[in-house]
């Protein structure tokens, strides 16, 4: 996707191998910074600070930190470490597990002067499949709005839930990449984009990199999605994920599953996109067996905003003395879900058809 005209991924190595640049995400709407990162550590800080975040990112990002501790030590102390080190970055997002043993897998095999080559080669081709995936998705996603289109005859309203656009991800995202691939194709849309407290996402990430792409869009809070759907101004929504369970529970940014239950209870198709990598084949029950990240109250109590001067500045929102939550994700149940749309294409979420993404 493209920033101010320039194609861009959301991570890249240096021509020499030696670091991994990154967008920092936590700058933008109002800054757009790149970051480097030379050391594993490096790596596990720009997951935990939320500098990288999106299942799919988070587990490309999690490949690169292992092939950056390769660089450093690649003995096999070494190696066992960095991947305990990166699995506890982040406790929800399945594909951080999956980059991580990826990686652990090719490479506790080989030699230790073999290690270092094959780590960045296949941290590359991860990166590579990323957005070969979702271009993929998008692809199969567009075939929903289209048809949504062609029904309806007129311009296809879809919602969407924090941010899962190409930011999210390596390149196109997951639940936007339908969305990139039909306005592509000259399909008339509209976004509504949710604000998603605490963090903002879906105001400072979806917002921003739907604007860079064209893509015509609207902010609301989050808690207008019913309301909209109630008055026939949603035509379907599409979220993304951090994890799906065997049965086709999702686990994604708190204020989801709220979504779900209105699109459901108002006859919305509700959406989920993702790659089959983020499908957790362990887990069946997602509300009970599901891991559920308690984020800083900081992300609540307070919030950053561009001031007048230009400046981006942090506010506290609520009393003093006051205690906040935070959880992270919130798992909506199969049973609300329309369909998972895969880059192997749209399946129903349950058990059984799921088993043909195995």
């Amino acid at each position: 996707m493209k920033i101010n005209g320039t194609p861009y991924r959301t991570i890249w190595p240096t021509s020499d191998n030696a670091a991994v640049e990154i967008i920092d995400q936590t700058r933008l709407p109002h800054v757009f910074a790149t970051l480097r990162l030379d050391t594993m550590r490096d790596a596990e800080r720009a997951i935990k600070d939320m500098q990288v975040r999106g299942a799919p990112l988070i587990g490309v990002t999690a490949a690169y930190g292992v092939a950056l501790a390769m660089r450093e030590l690649a003995s096999d102390a070494a190696l066992a470490n960095a991947c305990k080190v990166l699995l506890a970055a982040r406790p929800t997002a399945v594909n951080l597990r999956w980059g991580v043993e990826k990686m652990r897998v090719l490479l506790a095999p080989l030699p230790e002067d073999e290690r270092v080559a094959a780590a960045w080669k296949e941290a590359a081709r991860i990166a590579d499949e990323d957005v070969a995936i979702n271009a993929a998705i998008g692809r199969h996603g567009s075939d929903i709005i289209r048809a949504i289109h062609q029904k309806k005859g007129g311009t296809v309203n879809v919602l969407t839930h924090c941010n899962a656009g190409w930011l999210a991800t390596v390149d196109w995202g997951t639940a936007l990449a339908p969305i990139y691939t039909a306005f592509d194709a000259g399909i008339p849309l509209h976004v509504w984009v949710d604000e998603t407290r605490p963090r903002n996402q879906g105001a400072s990430l979806t917002a921003w990199e739907l604007g860079q792409h064209g893509v015509p869009h609207t902010v609301i809070v989050d808690n207008a999605g019913g309301h909209l759907m109630q008055h026939g101004m949603v035509d379907m929504a599409i979220v993304g994920c951090d994890r799906v369970t065997a049965r086709g529970d999702v686990c994604n940014k708190i204020g989801t599953y709220l979504k779900a239950l209105a699109a459901h209870d108002n006859g919305v198709p509700f959406y989920v996109a993702l790659p089959t990598p983020t499908i957790d084949w362990t887990l069946q029950d997602g509300v009970k067996e599901i891991p559920i990240e308690e984020r800083a109250a900081e992300e609540v109590t307070h919030i950053a905003g561009l001031c007048d001067d230009g400046q981006v500045r942090t506010v506290q929102v609520t009393p003093q003395g006051s205690r906040a939550a935070n959880y992270g994700f919130d798992v909506t149940p199969a049973r609300l879900v329309s369909g998972l749309i895969t880059e192997r294409g749209v399946v129903k979420a349950d058990s059984g058809a799921m088993r043909v993404l195995k």
